[in-house]
């Protein structure tokens, strides 16, 4: 291979991962976010309202120049999403709602990347799924259990024990961001994997790893320490369900969780 070759090929590979972690970052401001930084929530309210994100979409500036359509359609459902991430907000909306924006954050950079893969129109499906429902108040009919997708794998099963144990255990009432965040970059990352190799899911996993960690610092410290073992012992009971699970051939097939009785 020539070295003008391999010099191509590097280049490409540090452009993908730089937008990468560019994404990534857009959404960990939010995960740390000083707690006394002031919304207002009747103002994101309004925005929310009163825009059609695919009716009214050819109306909105573009956020930068060659900006594609389906990026305007997805940066506007992430607006939208804004007044249900508030704290006058229910656990359960907040979950969802950033759960959708990291969805929507994963269409975005598939979409940017000109990606042919399956997986960019599915976060794009699950994002609006999600923001419908919101808009509707329906959120109650969508259930926390997150089966993985066919895009995906069961990978990290350390990390969906975690993931899994928290829920069982109203994390999300401690830490509804930090688990939506986790949730999609434990999906996210398997992706990569099957598709372009470890080297592309390292980046993922990390955010995964460090979200679920604070999640579950602020779960035991609003817990007591009765509560707080119960927890721990679901996480091993998880992992125990979810090692004989791990794709360790890297082949993305999807996964069916049972949830524990």
């Amino acid at each position: 291979m020539s070295n003008a070759v391999i010099k191509t090929i590097a280049c490409k590979d540090s452009v993908r991962s730089t937008l990468t972690a560019l994404l990534l970052l857009s959404i960990v401001p939010l995960a740390l976010a000083q707690d006394n930084i002031a919304v207002n929530t009747a103002q994101l309210s309004q925005v929310s309202s009163d825009v059609d994100c695919r009716a009214d979409i050819d109306t909105q500036p573009s956020s930068y120049r060659y900006q594609s359509r389906q990026q305007r359609v997805l940066n506007c459902m992430v607006k939208q999403l804004q007044p249900y991430q508030q704290r006058d907000k229910t656990a359960r909306q907040q979950y969802f709602a950033y759960k959708a924006q990291a969805w929507l954050n994963y269409a975005i950079h598939q979409d940017s990347m000109n990606s042919r893969s399956p997986a960019g129109l599915l976060a794009a499906e699950m994002a609006e799924s999600i923001w419908q429902a919101l808009k509707h108040d329906t959120i109650q009919n969508i259930g926390l259990q997150q089966d993985i997708p066919t895009t995906s794998a069961l990978m990290r099963p350390d990390l969906w024990a975690t993931l899994s144990a928290l829920k069982d255990t109203n994390g999300i009432e401690s830490a509804p961001r930090e688990i939506a965040f986790s949730e999609v970059a434990l999906i996210w990352a398997a992706t990569n994997q099957c598709e372009r190799g470890w080297r592309e899911s390292g980046m993922h996993f990390r955010m995964a790893d460090r979200w679920l960690e604070q999640a579950r610092e602020a779960y035991i410290n609003a817990h007591d320490a009765q509560t707080n073992g119960a927890l721990e012992q679901s996480i091993v009971n998880y992992y125990n369900q979810y090692a004989s699970l791990d794709a360790s051939d890297d082949v993305c097939r999807g996964q069916v969780l049972t949830p524990r009785p």
